[in-house]
């Protein structure tokens, strides 16, 4: 510690032996630390808010509101889009040495990285514009900044708030073109199908087209299938009783028997046909059966006989009408397989028509299809149109006008003058101790004898007389003044930079 102590004691008195150079290094520094500040133009900032109301209780009601942060994101995306930036230029005194395009685009470049748009809340929003050097003064720049930021609200509420319902206009328009295009092409698709439908109706899906004939007559195949084996299997159980049932039962002074009831048929069959009925009527084939069944009893029955029996004859107008039902579902089953097989052979044998009507039916859905989207957009976006024009669903306010700065923003002059006479002070000191270390003298004996490694056995004091005094204590008072000149300046120059802002306000 004592060490350390000793060398910061050697350190100092080496830079006081050289005072008048680190007071000349400070001066040095100092005056072209302040040049350099004073030759940094100045930037002044102005500030406005704004609040847009993007969201509308009804739209969101009806179901057409947007989504709310696109809806922000293009709020700042549309204040600083690059067209918006260069009316900025050309309404305000940036545009004053724009000559051509390349001009124009470094401008544009400039002054998007000047302009900042910051979302404070949902829908307020901080516009901060600044401006500075360009040739001109303080107060140009501070009035400049002001101009920007209210040149860019302007711009905004004129022609995005208002251009927003052009633009819905044109768009309906577009869409009702794309809507009579649609309808054109649609209404020749319909044309189309429908002729193709009249001149093959046969092969056109939908109720009477072949595969659902097929389908249809399939269905009615089984059917008739399920009714044939129940028709086979009562007329046997039919059979099965008349084969235990006597055709005559014995009755004293009674005749007729199987004779009497063939005559009885006969004459019923007579009958029928005199009514008109033909021989394919179904009550025509039973009475047939009927008369054949009646014919073989009455050869087997012989002479004589007996009277009929009641139980018989019941069966045999039974099994009669069993057997009919029998004929007519094979008679069913035998057309039906025809209808089928004539069917499939028509649709295997033209398979381009079929591909023509699902060729033509998928074009017809899909222009349908897209005229029923179009439609449907065109409607929410004309209610939508309708909201915002008569509800005013964007609202626009400016809370707090563009500023007018009193002050720069940047660079903080006080601050960096200050800055400057501390580093100047520190050069000074710096600069005088480097002296120090590379002349070869030293301040103590300890430090000679560290030097050499010899004993030192003693040190002369300096002798000082009264001129010499007196000399010193005057060359004390001029190093004090001038290391007070150096604040002297300071507090000049930092007044000077008051009354400037003074002058801008």
């Amino acid at each position: 510690m004592t060490s350390i102590y000793e060398e910061l004691r050697i350190a100092l008195h080496g830079i006081w032996l050289r005072r008048w150079i680190a007071l000349g290094i400070a001066w040095g520094v100092c005056l072209l630390g302040w040049l350099i500040v004073a030759m940094v133009p100045n930037s002044y900032e102005s500030k406005a808010r704004i609040f847009v109301q993007i969201d509308d209780v009804l739209a969101d009601q009806i179901g057409i509101g947007g989504d709310r942060r696109r809806d922000i994101e293009r709020v700042r995306q549309t204040l600083t889009s690059s067209v918006n930036l260069e009316k900025v230029i050309r309404a305000t005194r940036l545009g004053d040495n724009v000559t051509d395009d390349k001009q124009m685009q470094a401008a544009v470049a400039s002054l998007n990285k000047r302009i900042a748009v910051v979302s404070q809340q949902d829908n307020l929003f901080q516009i901060t514009g600044t401006a500075g050097g360009g040739g001109r003064n303080d107060a140009e720049n501070a009035k400049l900044a002001q101009d920007i930021v209210q040149k860019m609200i302007d711009i905004f509420r004129e022609e995005n708030l208002a251009g927003g319902r052009g633009e819905m206009t044109d768009t309906l328009a577009f869409l009702d073109q794309q809507l009579s295009d649609r309808k054109t092409a649609l209404e020749a698709a319909e044309l189309k199908r429908t002729e193709f439908e009249a001149k093959n109706a046969d092969m056109i899906p939908g109720s009477g087209s072949v595969m659902t004939k097929i389908e249809a007559a399939r269905g009615e195949m089984r059917d008739v299938e399920s009714n044939l084996l129940a028709a086979q299997s009562a007329l046997a159980s039919i059979n099965g009783q008349l084969s235990g049932t006597p055709q005559t039962i014995a009755m004293p002074g009674v005749a007729g028997g199987a004779k009497g009831a063939l005559q009885q048929a006969l004459s019923e069959l007579g009958s029928m046909r005199a009514r008109g009925l033909t021989d394919s009527h179904p009550d025509v084939i039973s009475a047939k059966a009927q008369i054949a069944s009646l014919q073989r009893s009455a050869s087997a029955e012989g002479p004589g006989g007996g009277a009929p029996n009641p139980a018989y004859s019941s069966l045999i107008s039974i099994k009669a009408d069993r057997e009919a039902s029998l004929v007519a579902l094979q008679s069913r089953k035998a057309s039906l397989m025809a209808e089928i097989a004539r069917l499939s052979a028509q649709q295997y044998g033209e398979p381009a028509v079929a591909a023509e009507a699902s060729r033509i039916g998928r074009d017809y859905d899909v222009l349908k299809e897209q005229y029923d989207k179009l439609l449907r957009d065109r409607e929410a976006l004309r209610l939508r149109g309708q909201v915002e024009t008569e509800r005013d669903a964007v609202k626009f306010e400016v809370i707090d006008p563009p500023t007018m700065p009193a002050s720069p923003a940047a660079p903080d002059r006080p601050m960096l003058l200050m800055l400057v006479l501390v580093a100047g002070i520190g050069a000074g000191c710096a600069g005088a101790f480097a002296l120090g270390q590379l002349k070869s003298a030293y301040s103590t004996t300890g430090q000679l004898e560290r030097a050499t490694g010899l004993t030192v056995i003693g040190s002369i004091s300096e002798a000082i007389t009264r001129n010499t005094r007196l000399q010193r204590a005057r060359r004390l008072k001029w190093f004090a003044g001038g290391f007070a000149g150096l604040f002297v300046v300071l507090f000049v120059l930092l007044g000077i930079e008051m009354l400037k802002r003074g002058m801008v306000a």
